[in-house]
């Protein structure tokens, strides 16, 4: 997969959930959640089948909203670790990855990367637990839910869990909630970056300097957007572009590319690579001034990932380079 965060489009036939959510449980015969995670009674009213008073709500944007406390739940925490599954295919997972993956009891993650783990893990685990697109705080919250109710949970993305995804919503949950991440003994299991990952299919684009922008408005408005872009445009950075096209914001592809082009020359290499480590991975070399006419092609989406280089980025034998700036230093 080439995003690391969850706000890709997802077309979920799960079964829905008190918040949106699917629960997949393996357990057939047991259709209420056995973690501490809020199930919808005959009434309307929410409960826990392990002893939390979850009494969440939804509001308007069909979150579920943070109300219960560590003080709802009477287990002896268990863990909860946010998980980095990489680029997408299972040979790109790291072994660490994979471990504490086959070790958690519980999986939480948005669909489209549950169905990325490997079959041996998701039939090892106890229950797993997806949400479809948007649904990031409410199985946030189920996995921290679930963790307090004594049992060991993996919340899973792709990428890195620390790169536009829940590692830090997780931490902020378990605060509001009067908690610690001691008390779950929280940790973070790092996965290969899609810049990274989308990086290596291209040559070297990224051995300089790298910033990263997600022109994703989900959470940030697209003129703060605009601002870290023309901030970093004009500057030597190789610019790798985050869920650069979906079909509610068009426009945002269009701006960036208006952007990039009014700092830099119009024959600057760039890089896509779409669908990374997917089935349908394409990737491609192009100058800047073709990126606007590729936003109505299915080469771009939410998928992809895209590297633009620097001033002294080239091709070479179709690969991108990025000289790190050995050459003034040294004869080769």
């Amino acid at each position: 997969m080439s995003t690391d965060s969850d706000t890709e489009t997802d077309a979920s036939t799960d079964t829905g959930s008190n918040c949106g959510a699917s629960s997949s449980e393996t357990n057939a015969d047991d259709s209420a959640s056995k973690c501490g995670g809020a199930t919808i009674g005959d009434d309307g009213g929410s409960s826990s089948g392990c002893g939390a008073s979850s009494s969440s709500s939804s509001n308007s944007s069909g979150e579920q909203e943070v109300e219960s406390t560590v003080d709802d739940f009477d287990a002896e925490p268990g863990r909860l670790l946010a998980v980095g599954l990489g680029p997408g295919q299972p040979e790109g997972m790291t072994q660490r990855a994979r471990t504490a993956l086959m070790e958690a009891e519980h999986v939480v993650g948005y669909t489209t990367y549950i169905d990325l783990i490997p079959d041996e893990i998701t039939e090892a685990a106890d229950e797993l637990y997806d949400t479809p697109m948007c649904g990031e705080v409410s199985r946030t919250e189920e996995a921290i839910d679930r963790a307090l109710a004594g049992n060991d949970v993996a919340i899973v993305g792709s990428g890195d869990p620390n790169v536009y995804a829940l590692a830090g919503l997780a931490l902020e949950i378990i605060e509001s909630k009067g908690g610690t991440a001691s008390m779950v003994d929280f940790e973070v299991v790092p996965g290969v970056p899609a810049a990274q990952s989308c990086g290596a299919r291209l040559g070297a684009p990224l051995v300089n300097d790298t910033v990263s922008v997600s022109l994703s408005d989900h959470l940030t408005p697209m003129a703060e957007i605009e601002s870290r872009l023309e901030a970093v445009a004009g500057e030597g950075f190789t610019i790798a572009i985050y869920n650069p096209w979906s079909r509610k914001r068009r426009g945002n592809y269009q701006t960036c590319c208006d952007i990039l082009l009014e700092h830099r020359d119009p024959d600057t290499p760039v890089g896509i690579v779409h669908g990374a480590g997917r089935e349908d991975e394409r990737v491609e070399i192009v100058k800047l001034g073709e990126l606007p006419d590729l936003g109505e092609t299915d080469l771009v989406d939410m998928t992809t990932t895209i590297l633009v280089g620097n001033e002294d980025t080239y091709v070479w034998d179709d690969r991108m380079v990025t000289p790190r700036g050995y050459e003034t230093k040294y004869d080769y």
